[in-house]
Formats: structure tokens, sequence, C-alpha cells
């Protein structure tokens, strides 16, 4: 007997702030500056991930998005359109931290010592914060108003796979910077609570019925928006699809990932 869908959502809410209280607890725990130097790693979770994002923004959510806007008598592409800005704001958004990020280290260069250039200044990372937790409340949004058990499958395994490795960076970012233990332990838990949110609002909005408005198709044109980023240039010169695109083993496994979407998108 298959689980009520309500029952299912909440399964995921749980399982992905428990993965994220986990797993950002670390760096928390010793608050270590050299933290900043450790890069989290899982190349499978990663690569896999990034295909079935891609997969679902342009096999799923973005089809979908289309679709509803037409039936309810939009012919103007609005899927597109929204996609593509949500595309470029998290790109400009990502650039901009980067900016922040490259400005402070010089200041810090020019007028402390090498030591203290590992100081970040918190508006990086309120700036990492803020995108990922929007990121973090789109994603649990697109779980939970899903209704296909297949997507949802393998969208909370592509959700786990990434959040965890976000969650630890999220956590060594605030603990690097000149927050107090109090701010950043506050923000961190905003951010952890993010994905359950979204899951819930993202539920309660596509549970059973349509609101048979503009709301619809614009909350997963979004969706789409937000995974085509994370299936391509999340990360910047660290995103799958240029560090490990030379990487036959590693790359594989988006194509898997992709493939997987494709599949599903069969019977969805």
């Amino acid at each position: 007997m298959m689980p009520t869908t309500a029952t299912l959502n909440l399964f995921f809410a749980l399982s992905a702030l428990t993965m994220i209280l986990v797993a950002g607890y670390f760096p928390f725990k010793k608050r270590l500056a050299q933290a900043e130097q450790e890069h989290t790693d899982f190349p499978m979770g990663e690569t896999l991930g990034t295909g079935v994002f891609l997969g679902a923004a342009l096999l799923h959510m973005l089809p979908d998005a289309q679709t509803l806007f037409m039936k309810q008598g939009y012919h103007y592409p609005f899927a597109l359109l929204v996609t593509g800005i949500v595309f470029l704001l998290f790109l400009w958004f990502e650039h901009l931290g980067k900016e922040l990020y490259h400005h402070d280290a010089h200041e810090h260069l020019a007028h402390h010592t090498h030591h203290d250039a590992h100081t970040t200044h918190p508006a990086f990372a309120i700036m990492a914060w803020m995108m990922l937790s929007i990121h973090s409340f789109v994603l649990g949004t697109a779980l939970g108003l899903s209704q296909d058990y297949s997507m949802q499958i393998m969208l909370f395994l592509a959700i786990i796979a990434h959040k965890w490795a976000e969650s630890f960076a999220i956590a060594v970012q605030l603990n690097k910077s000149t927050l107090s233990p109090k701010t950043a332990i506050t923000l961190f838990l905003s951010f952890a609570f993010m994905t359950p949110l979204g899951i819930g609002i993202g539920w309660y909005v596509g549970r059973d019925v349509s609101t048979h408005s503009f709301i619809d198709p614009l909350l997963m044109a979004i969706s789409a928006g937000t995974f085509l980023y994370l299936g391509t240039l999340h990360g910047l010169e660290r995103c799958v699809m240029v560090q490990r695109c030379c990487n036959l083993r590693d790359f594989s496994f988006v194509i898997v990932g992709f493939l997987l979407m494709a599949a599903v998108a069969v019977y969805a």
C-alpha cells in the first residue's frame, strides 16, 4: 500500500531537516578557521543530482508550467520567461557573492596579515545564506508540488545528495565570518527549515486540487529556473558541468541522472 502524499511529504521534510542539521553541526562545533580550506565532496551524489535537476527542469517543470499557462489562456511563453529570469537572477547573485568575497579578501591583504585575510566579511556569508535559503525553499516547494511518486523519490534523492554538502558549506561560511555565534546559529537554523517549509507549502498548494490561478504555473516556472541553474552553473567554476565535464566517469552520472528523469517523464 502506497503512503499518502501528506505522509510522504512529512517524511521528506523531517529527513531533509535532520540531514541538514547533521551536516552543519561540525563547523559549529569546532568553529575552525581551517574549515574554509576544506571542500566537502561527494562526486557521485553531486553529478547524479546535477543530471536529475537538469532533467527535472527541462522535462517536467518547464513543460508542465507552460501547459498550465496555456490552459489558463496565456499564450505568451511566460514559463520560459520566468525560468530565464530566475536562472539569470541566481547567476547574478552568485557573481555578486564572489565580488564581495574577493573585495573583502583584497582589503584584508592590504591592511592585515595573511592569516587575517581568512576572516570573511559578514556580507559574503549573508549573501550565501540568502541565496541558498531561496534555493532550499524553491526546491522544497517543487518537491511538495509533485504528485507523481517516481518523480518525488528522484527529486528527494537528488536534493539530499545536493543539500548535505550545501549545508556544510553554508555552516562553514557563517562560522568563517565575523558574525556572532548566536547570529550564525540563527541564520543556519532558518536555512535548515527552508526546505521543510517549502515542502509543506508546495504540498498545501498542490494537494489534489489546483488553485486554477496564475500561482500554479508560476511556482513551477520558478522551480524550473532553480533546477536549471542547479543543474548547470551553480558554483560557477566549481560546478559539475565545468569541473567534471572532462572526467567521463563522473560526467556519466550526470547523463544517468538526466536519463532517469527522462524515464520518469514517460510515466508521469
